[in-house]
This record gives C-alpha cells, structure tokens and sequence, in this order.
C-alpha cells in the first residue's frame, strides 16, 4: 500500500529583541549561567510582568511578511505545566485570541502551507546534563518567542525543508530574528502522521521535539514516517505521543503521551492587559517592511539579469543583497558582480553565520570600482580576480592595487613573445597537449599569465598557444 506524509510544523522563533518580553533582562546569547535573570523572569513571588511592546511590534511584522490577518484585540494566557526549566510552573503565551492568524507561506512548486497561528510566548529555561546531573540555567527564561503554527499541510520532506528555508529566510529579512538554529533562536517541533495515498481522514500523529537543525529535521521526519508505516502494515497502531531525535542512533524515541490542550488548563494572564492593535499601528508598521524576498527573486532576474539560482543565494541574507545591489551600481554587466560574491568571496565565508554577518574587507564601493575597471576595458576577467582576492586580503581599493601599466593590456606582438617563451620552457606539457591531454594548455597558460602578472587576456592568449604549439 502506498502512504502519504500528513505533516505541520510549530516553529519557535526567538525575537530580537533587546530585552526579554516581561522585564529589562538581556536577551543577549550565553553569558554565564543564570546571569542574565531577575525576580520576574524567575518568577519570584510578588513580581508582576510588563508587556514588552516590540514584541508585539515584531510579532506584527512577521505576521504581515507571512500573509497574516492581524487581530485587533489579543490577549496573553497562562499555560499550567511542571517542569524544572520552568520555575512559575506555568508559561505565559496566547491561547485563544492569537495576534496573528490565517496565513501562508507559498512554495517553489506553487503549493501553499497555511499558517493557522501566530503567537507570542516567553521562553523557558535551558536544562544542562553533566556526569549525571541536571542544572538548570535561566538565562534563556522570558526570552520573547513566536510561535508560528502551520496547518497539517506538507506532504514531503523537501516541502517541510523549503517551508522552514522560506520561513527562515523571511525573519532574518524583516529582521526579527536572526534564526540562528545553532543556537536555538530557530527551532520547531515536527507533527507526523501517515494514511493510505488518496484517502481524506488523517492518521494519529506524534510530534517530535525541539529540531534545531535542518539535518536532524529530515532524518528524524524519515525515520518516523518509516516507523509508522512499519506499524501499520503489521497491523499494530500509531500512538499519539511526543518524541525526540537521537542523534548518535538516527532514530525517534518516546518522551511522553501528546497533550492536548485542556491538559494545560489555559486560562487568561490576570497581571497583564488587553493587547490593542489599531489600523494605524498596522500602517505605519507596513511602511516599514523590506521587499519581500520573492519579489526582490523576480526584480534580480529581470532588472539584474542573473539566474534564479544566483539570485536565491544573494537574496538570502539581507546584508548581502544590499551589497549587491550598492555593488552593481551603474556597472554593465551585475551579474559578474554576483559571480565575484558567490564565488571568492563566498568562499572565505565559513557557513551561515560567516554569510549573515558579512564581515569582509571589500566595501560594497571598492567592488564596484574594480568591476567599472572591466566594464571601461582597462582590466580583463583574470586581473579583476587576482586584485579582489589582494582586496580581500588588505581591505585596498583596486586604484591601490592595480597600477597604469597594469590597466595598459599586453600588446599583440608581447604576448605571441611571452607565449612563444611559455611554450619552450614547458615541454612536457606541450607533449602532453599534442598527445590529447587539453587540460595541460592550462599549464602553459598559467605561466603566460604569471609573466604578464594577469594583464593577458587569457581567453586570446589561449587560442594563441594552441595556434603556435600546432604549427
């Protein structure tokens, strides 16, 4: 029998920011344990919490950038549960009266995901095992959160991967949240369920934990849908339960049996006021959201010229596209700017941190000129690289690096003299080239290259060499 995947997500963002969501505690991350708490935060006896109002700013901004309704009127709740990294025994979040409702997130392959919810919350605590013990810190306690609630609507891992890719990208954009998974600003928990293909009723679900990376996510979400399947062809049932991901196994594993909400006897936050959001709260905040990132995908194909595939990975960082956007200025041809930070500069960048931070020593303006410097003829492709790799190394502008002489060219009796030179001090690689080998002319053109220190314009020198080698 063939199954279907019947998957949601709740995804659990950290805000950005300055203070935590009821009291004026940093929400900066690490620091030593329990250093960055209060009598609020904690919970102590007598203290009363104070709504943070960019939270509820931040709140608004994601759900417009996610095609939410915005609620007028919202309210906070208390949620009843026990558990050490929580030292109110309960958490203050929204039940019934969400701020941000009936959403979507669209897709590559045109499918919507719909957003049920979006809430605001405090976070809890961090529990920390060591040598068998349990502490607890609560520097991470009354973090401001969103929780974003998907309708049961992903059908394939790829699909849960591109809507948590898309959401991710989207906070980082109208910046909310930095999203950094590695350190938990970004996490959700996975609800599955499997029924025959072609069928409408849904099957039990569980819900898996806490996923903090998009690695663990898939292997988690692959492994439970085998496990299910598993137990229905043998006949047995799924149990509604939450589980977590082992990592050194691969595998899912029980925690305990799925709450449902009654269990957490949600009731309204008694020390906190009714949430207002007028029309012109709404206004003034849609003035201040950025391009979304599918329309700026579309403006970088046509206006800019580069592919779908060059534009995703510039559009996915803010920081980025605005460099390229400062970048490509009046320049003729973006999309070799777009190749210069795809490829050097992209390369010197360690992962999504190095990328979202975009720490580099070439100024948007500095890139700018050296690709003029091609666009006027003065440089060709091979000397524009090797100058923004000494860029990159020294933070110079190119008119420091690259000199007159440098900008004049070789002109064509120089170079068939330089080529001619090349060709007899290799001899190996020019018997290399006439018994077949193409790849050995790159040789010889490498030291053309280094004679007239990249000035060459290597696509001519290359059909030069191969004319002389087979006279």
């Amino acid at each position: 029998m063939n199954y279907e995947l019947v998957c949601g997500l709740e995804t659990h963002i950290e805000l950005a920011t300055k203070t935590k969501i009821f009291c004026s505690c940093t929400t900066e991350f690490g620091g030593e344990p329990n250093t960055h708490c209060c009598p609020i935060c904690i919970g102590l006896p007598g203290t009363l919490p104070k709504l943070n109002k960019s939270v509820v700013e931040y709140a608004v901004i994601a759900g417009l950038a996610t095609n939410c309704e915005i609620s007028r009127i919202s309210k906070m709740d208390r949620k009843n549960y026990v558990y050490p990294d929580l030292p109110k025994a309960y958490q203050i979040s929204q039940y019934d009266m969400p701020l941000c409702k009936n959403g979507y997130i669209a897709l590559s392959n045109g499918r919507k995901i719909r957003i049920t919810r979006i809430h605001i919350e405090e976070d809890a605590g961090k529990l920390v095992h060591q040598r068998g013990n349990t502490y607890v810190d609560y520097n991470r306690g009354g973090v401001p959160l969103i929780e974003i609630v998907s309708e049961p609507d992903i059908r394939s891992i790829d699909e849960a991967k591109e809507y948590l890719e898309k959401l991710q990208m989207i906070m980082r954009y109208i910046g909310v949240s930095d999203c950094k998974m590695q350190e938990g600003s970004l996490r959700c928990d996975v609800n599955i369920s499997v029924r025959p293909k072609g069928t409408e009723k849904l099957g039990t679900r569980t819900e898996i934990k806490n996923m903090n990376s998009f690695t663990h996510m898939t292997k988690a979400m692959e492994y439970e849908i085998n496990r299910q399947i598993d137990l229905l062809e043998s006949g047995e049932k799924v149990i509604q339960e939450t589980r977590r991901y082992n990592e050194s196994t691969g595998c899912t594993e029980s925690m305990r049996g799925k709450e449902d909400a009654n269990d957490y006897r949600y009731f309204r936050e008694p020390d906190l006021v009714t949430i207002q959001v007028s029309d012109e709260d709404i206004q003034k905040i849609k003035e201040r959201l950025p391009e979304p990132p599918e329309v700026k995908l579309e403006r970088y194909t046509k206006e800019y010229g580069l592919s779908d595939a060059d534009a995703d990975l510039i559009i996915k960082y803010n920081k980025i596209s605005k460099y390229f956007e400062t970048a490509s200025k009046d320049v003729k041809k973006p999309k070799v700017v777009a190749n210069c930070i795809i490829g050097q500069i992209f390369s010197r960048l360690d992962g999504d941190g190095a990328k979202e931070n975009f720490d580099i020593n070439v100024t948007p303006e500095n890139l700018n000129a050296l690709v003029k410097l091609l666009d006027e003829g003065k440089i060709k492709m091979n000397l524009l690289k090797a100058t923004l790799e000494k860029m990159l190394d020294t933070g110079k502008a190119p008119n420091e690096l690259i000199s007159e002489k440098d900008m004049g060219g070789v002109d064509p009796d120089k170079l068939k003299a330089v080529c001619e030179e090349a060709i007899a001090e290799n001899p190996r690689a020019v018997s290399d080239y006439l018994g077949g080998k193409e790849k050995a002319l790159k040789a010889i053109l490498g030291a053309v290259m280094k004679a007239t220190r990249g000035r060459a314009d290597a696509v001519e020198a290359e059909k030069l060499l191969a004319q002389l080698i087979k006279k």
